[in-house]
């Protein structure tokens, strides 16, 4: 699929995105309804109706590419080579908490490459999306601005975290790249948060799921 076509597909989500980032909040406000997962992690009914909403608009608009979501059975047994993967609210735990970290996220998979992808904060009015290398942006008050043009300030490295208790390996490259300061923070917004240039570095486990990451690619 060639840039152009993968450009506008990403940008006919932001909408979309937007709409669903409502409706999660709007949930919330309402009271969630809370369950348990076979995996015994948590999920709502926020996370079920956002789910539908995004894999509704990604079935009219890509009809002929599979999509693999958490929240579904379909298609996550067939070995695929292109597809989407969608996390409808990646921390959940965080979204349940009244927290402002959740975010909704879909990536687009080419090839088993992750080429493309949509990250919407709701909580902070934030979204980023991207469709190929140096091409990243972030949307606010319908206002796109592009992420990829802040320098690097070698004397003023901080990262973002899933834990306030580091390992010792963790911390070991840490101090190769001479960090600053750390900061915990929940979901597929640190990928955010380093594309924009306001933390520098991010190191963990091998430990998450293919829908935590891919729209974060």
């Amino acid at each position: 699929m060639e840039i152009t076509k993968i450009e506008k597909v990403i940008k006919n989500l932001t909408e979309v995105f937007i709409e669903a980032g409502s409706l999660s909040i709007e949930l919330r406000k309402k009271g969630l309804k809370k369950y348990v997962k076979d995996d015994n992690t948590p999920v709502t009914n926020g996370d079920i109706e956002v789910n539908n909403i995004l894999l509704d608009k990604l079935k009219k608009i890509t009809p002929d590419i599979p999509i693999v979501s958490e929240e579904t059975i379909d298609n996550k047994n067939l070995d695929l080579n292109t597809f989407w993967l969608v996390d409808p609210i990646d921390g959940t735990y965080d979204y349940i908490n009244n927290g402002d970290e959740f975010t909704l996220n879909a990536g687009l998979i080419i090839n088993k490459i992750p080429v493309a992808g949509v990250i919407n904060a709701p909580a902070k009015k934030r979204m980023f999306y991207s469709f190929g290398n140096n091409l990243s942006y972030e949307l606010s008050n319908n206002e796109e601005k592009i992420l990829n043009k802040k320098k690097l300030d070698k004397n003023n490295i901080k990262a973002v975290t899933y834990s306030k208790n580091l390992k010792p390996e963790i911390l070991e490259i840490h101090n190769q790249l001479k960090v600053k300061e750390y900061i915990k923070m929940k979901s597929s917004i640190k990928f955010c948060v380093l594309a924009s240039g306001e933390f520098q570095v991010y190191v963990a486990d091998a430990r998450a799921n293919e829908w935590d990451i891919a729209a974060g690619h």
